[in-house]
């Protein structure tokens, strides 16, 4: 959903796998401070519109290639808002694996699964567009002081929607991360 912070964790993923370097993302950080929104230098990563940077959303899909000793992995990063939909769903249709990210806050995790929230529609569609290996990723984990009790209940909610939209949650990888700081993304993290 919006604002679970797909657009950062991507970015921040990328820069830990090798795909940009540390001056970029500098540059990143210095450009979105003078905006106001420091928090953003990941998430510039792959939002190059100025209507995304702007608004703090991603509007358009966008690609990223990077390869690991094992694979080759195009990242495609989705939009959340609704009002992008047929963009998200141009996305998907062409992933092999999804990767759901939530947003672990207090109100964050509830809006999105909720009867019209859009991470449960995602998911939907993410299955229904063919999508079969999924990971869930739990994000903000900091945010909840990373709360055992509260990565439980999400595992626990977030397993009985993806379940009735046709996932075995048994076959489902649920990780606890912070996609800002880079927490549990490659290396497990000492704070969870």
């Amino acid at each position: 959903h919006v604002d679970s912070g797909k657009s950062t964790t991507t970015g921040h993923l990328i820069y830990q796998c090798g795909g940009i370097d540390k001056r970029t993302i500098e540059k990143f950080e210095k450009e979105a401070a003078e905006l106001g929104k420091g928090s953003f230098k990941y998430a510039w990563v792959l939002d190059k519109l100025k209507a995304e940077r702007e608004r703090g959303i991603t509007i358009d899909i966008a690609l990223w290639k990077f390869e690991t000793p094992k694979y080759q992995v195009t990242v495609i990063d989705a939009p959340g808002h609704r009002d992008f939909i047929k963009n998200m769903i141009t996305g998907t249709s062409q992933a092999d694996c999804a990767i759901l990210i939530i947003a672990a806050g207090t109100g964050e995790f509830e809006a999105g699964i909720s009867k019209d929230g859009q991470t449960r529609e995602h998911a939907l569609l993410a299955f229904t567009l063919g999508v079969k290996q999924l990971i869930v990723a739990i994000n903000k984990m900091d945010t909840t002081k990373w709360s055992e009790a509260r990565y439980q209940e999400i595992i626990k909610e977030t397993s009985n929607f993806i379940k009735k939209v046709g996932y075995n949650p048994k076959a489902v990888a649920f990780v606890p991360i912070s996609g800002f700081n880079g927490d549990n993304m490659l290396e497990p993290s000492t704070n969870c």
